[in-house]
């Protein structure tokens, strides 16, 4: 699976949205990135791919 530019315009929207109107500070933002860096170096990643393929191709139907 290619994560695509609009599925990570949507989460960065998301994160935005979220840092903007419901107080996020930007070191939970930091936390969130370095968690999801060093989560996509772990033996979980291929599983979590997957769960997001099965997603992606759940709606696009």
């Amino acid at each position: 699976m290619t994560v695509t530019v609009p599925l990570v315009a949507i989460l960065g929207a998301g994160v935005w949205f979220l840092w903007r109107y419901m107080g996020l500070r930007v070191w939970h933002i930091a936390v969130c990135l370095l968690f999801g860096f060093f989560l996509a170096a772990t033996s979980a990643a291929p599983e979590i791919r997957r769960f997001v393929s099965a997603l992606l191709t759940l709606t696009q139907r």
